[in-house]
């Protein structure tokens, strides 16, 4: 199985795709009128599209009324079952250099497709924002939402278990880079910006408003249990020091497209992590 480089070679997609995908959004997602006609796309990036059309009832605002005005367009989506997230998985986490392989997340490691169960060396569905912060459990819902949900190393995934984000500890021999200690785990620094949006994005689609329990993040470590995962500031620096690459914006895309039909706007607009935290 080959290294990943940590920058990925997804190119980003030409803006006339983009613009389609933006406006073609499939009936079960958000109903957005898209009457409006502009004649030329030249001077027009996919992101301005998408303030017109999908986010446009979050732009300009900021703290409280932008997470409320998120939280109404990202929570109208279509939901997976646990089954189904193994194939969704093999879609949006795709080795753009080999089509029969899935990245690992916290490895890098290009590993086949077909190589996933419960083995050692196998890859799981892991659960970014832990399971058990809220507990969720694997349900439709909070527990099958694949902006959260990546393909992992199982012995990896099992070390990381619930621990909560922060940086420090002792390097995991398996997977050079990434640090755990007690209580927390740092990623790798190619995905610590994914780490932290994939958190934040939890923190605005499940509201308690569903069901399920209210999430938020918060800037403390060992909240077990709780329906919360910290530690905010470090994901915030996380986010800055990387932001969105060609493949985190690649699998927001294929969510948005082929899945969920919503979208983490935190990949769209990283600068509306510090705008609302």
């Amino acid at each position: 199985m080959s290294a990943q480089p940590s920058r990925r070679s997804w190119r980003r997609p030409l803006v006339v795709a983009a613009v389609a995908a933006a406006l073609a959004v499939p009936s079960a997602a958000v109903a957005t009128d898209t009457s409006s006609t502009v004649t030329d796309w030249s001077d027009r990036t996919a992101v301005q599209v998408l303030d017109d059309t999908y986010y446009q009832d979050a732009v300009g605002k900021t703290g409280p009324e932008l997470k409320a005005a998120l939280h109404t367009i990202i929570r109208k989506q279509s939901t997976l079952s646990y089954s189904q997230v193994w194939d969704a998985l093999r879609s949006t986490d795709e080795d753009p250099n080999n089509p029969a392989n899935v990245i690992l997340l916290y490895t890098g490691r290009s590993q086949s497709k077909t190589a996933n169960g419960g083995d050692a060396d196998d890859w799981n569905r892991e659960h970014v924002w832990a399971k058990s912060h809220g507990d969720f459990g694997t349900v439709t819902g909070p527990g099958t939402d694949i902006h959260h949900l990546r393909p992992t190393d199982v012995s990896v995934n099992s070390t990381r278990g619930n621990k909560d984000f922060d940086n420090g500890g002792q390097q995991l021999s398996e997977a050079p880079g990434n640090y755990t200690d007690s209580d927390s785990f740092e990623p790798r620094d190619a995905v610590k910006g994914d780490v932290a949006r994939m958190i934040l994005y939890m923190a605005v689609r499940y509201d308690g408003d569903d069901g399920f329990a209210d999430l938020e993040p918060n800037d403390q470590v060992n909240n077990g249990s709780a329906p919360a995962i910290g530690r905010l500031s470090v994901l915030k620096q996380w986010s800055l020091q990387d932001p969105p690459d060609a493949f985190e914006e690649h699998r927001n895309q294929v969510i948005y497209d082929q899945y969920q039909h919503n979208r983490n706007p935190f990949i769209d607009h990283p600068e509306w992590v510090d705008a609302i935290w």
